[in-house]
C-alpha cells in the first residue's frame, strides 16, 4: 500500500462534512484556506481571534468555516 494514499485518505477522514461540504476543518486545512502557515494560524487561535472546536476527550482541534469567514470579514480594509 502506498503510504501517500493512506495519508491522503486519513486527511480526508479528518474533515467533518455537512451537506454542503466540510463545516469543520483541521488546523492545517484551515490555515491553507486563509493562506497562512500552521504556526500563523495557531497564533491567531492563541490570541483569541479564531475559536476552535474540540470534542470532549479529544485532542484534535477543528476550525469552523463560519468562524473563518467571520475573521475574514472583521479584517477587511479599504485601501485608498
Amino acid at each position: 500500500m502506498d503510504k501517500r494514499k493512506g495519508t491522503q485518505a486519513s486527511q480526508q477522514r479528518q474533515e467533518i462534512r455537512g451537506p454542503l461540504g466540510p463545516r469543520l476543518l483541521p488546523l492545517k486545512k484551515a490555515a491553507e484556506y486563509l493562506g497562512l502557515t500552521v504556526w500563523a494560524m495557531r497564533e491567531r487561535i492563541w490570541a483569541g481571534q479564531i475559536p476552535v472546536v474540540q470534542f470532549p476527550g479529544g485532542r484534535k482541534q477543528y476550525i469552523d468555516i463560519r468562524d473563518i469567514e467571520e475573521f475574514i470579514n472583521r479584517n477587511k480594509r479599504t485601501v485608498l
